[in-house]
């Protein structure tokens, strides 16, 4: 399994790389986009494009392989995932940044088997970061390997927390008030604008905890593996098992933040992917 897992991650890690030159050759912003499911949900061309770019390659080099991907969800292709090798693709996790040219915005692919992250790659090619991590054999940045930070607990954590891309009404209320609870009970609040990048910070030590709920599986799949090579965990917010299809994750640096944070939080259920 282990040689599969270098040949899959080597030949998506070339795919990512060269996808990441669509997004740079839009560095300061694309202000051609299409409204997905509200006013501040956005999709463009380059999102179709690097979506594009990674499944034709995939598919030709492993064609047994399925897929998830953000876009073909939205034109709606069916969000299932099995046991067998499914490639879950976010072809630029921070759409809302890309269009301004706020330089937080990625690629995020993950890889998982077993309904199980094996693989992780973000990759954000406007500040040359590549976050990787293969099952059992850590996680990287720029090929140096990274770990999670040592704070246990939420007065001395740094908080990652998004207000998300939906203007549901009682799901901002859920927002506003876990915000103000993380400003009253945290060391700082810090907010990048993706998902991914925000689970590549607990990662890389940067943050110690984050958490969201709406996000999807693209959002996630490769970020959970590479919190858990840097020696962090993912769990569902409200403390229990992580499941990628739920639209919820906590990570954090250690099992203790982690708890403390999901029984410090309101908790949102969305529908699931």
């Amino acid at each position: 399994m282990s040689d599969n897992i270098d040949e899959y991650f080597d030949v998506a890690l070339s795919l990512v790389r060269s996808a990441g030159n669509l997004i740079k050759e839009h560095v300061d912003g694309c202000n051609v986009f299409e409204l997905k499911s509200c006013d501040i949900d956005l999709v463009t061309e380059i999102d179709k494009k690097v979506e594009e770019t990674l499944i034709g390659g995939l598919s030709k080099a492993f064609p047994t392989h399925k897929f998830i991907g953000e876009e073909s969800v939205a034109d709606g292709v069916k969000c299932v995932l099995t046991d067998d090798p499914t490639w879950i693709i976010d072809p630029v996790d921070g759409t809302m940044n890309f269009v301004h040219g706020f330089p937080h915005n990625c690629i995020s692919l993950g890889l998982s088997i077993n309904k199980e992250n094996m693989i992780g790659i973000i990759y954000n090619p406007n500040l040359e970061q590549l976050f990787t991590a293969k099952k059992g054999q850590g996680a990287f940045l720029n090929g140096r390997q990274i770990h999670v930070s040592q704070v246990k607990e939420l007065n001395k954590a740094l908080v990652v927390f998004e207000t998300g891309t939906s203007r549901d009404e009682e799901k901002c209320k859920v927002v506003f008030e876990n915000l103000k609870r993380m400003i009253n009970l945290g060391h700082g609040v810090r907010s990048l604008g993706s998902a991914a990048l925000n689970m590549a910070m607990v990662a890389m030590g940067g943050a110690d905890v984050n958490f969201e709920f709406g996000i999807h599986a693209w959002d996630i799949s490769a970020g959970d593996i590479l919190v858990r090579e840097a020696g962090g965990v993912c769990i569902d917010p409200a403390g229990g098992p992580f499941d990628m299809l739920s639209r919820r994750v906590l990570c954090a640096s250690s099992q203790e933040l982690a708890e403390e944070v999901a029984k410090s939080i309101d908790q949102f259920y969305p529908e699931r992917d």
